[in-house]
């Protein structure tokens, strides 16, 4: 089984995971995510809805996915070379497809192939394939 989808967007969140925030609160840490972040996750997940697959994968899988943001005043189909990292990108990602029902888990990711790109169509590109 393979799953394989774009997800148009005009641009891509490029908020990350990793800007999670922290108080202390009668001395005891308490994280939330700032209001960013939020609005991230659920625009990810509104477009990941319309592709979530009828069956959960429950077995090993490769994720392959292209971050497509907008070309500006670079050239289409060159790689984006500025943060944010891919690996905070993929983060929220994975967490996000693990809350839309892909997968039990996203520990099951176990090959990743991960690329930016300035893109003339910008947006997320996803396959998903069984090991």
């Amino acid at each position: 089984m393979a799953t394989e989808f774009f997800m148009a967007m005009s641009n891509p969140p490029t908020v990350t995971h990793q800007e999670k925030k922290v108080h202390v609160i009668k001395g005891k840490p308490v994280f939330y995510e700032p209001p960013e972040l939020v609005a991230a996750r659920q625009k990810i997940m509104a477009h990941l809805a319309k592709f979530k697959p009828e069956e959960k994968y429950s077995s090993g899988v490769r994720l392959i996915t292209k971050w497509c943001f907008p070309s500006g005043r670079h050239k289409g189909g060159s790689y984006r070379i500025t943060k944010p990292d891919t690996d905070n990108l993929q983060k929220l990602l994975k967490d996000c497809m693990t809350a839309v029902g892909f997968w039990k888990d996203d520990a099951l990711v176990a090959s990743e192939i991960v690329e930016k790109f300035w893109s003339e169509v910008p947006g997320i590109y996803v396959r998903i394939e069984e090991l």
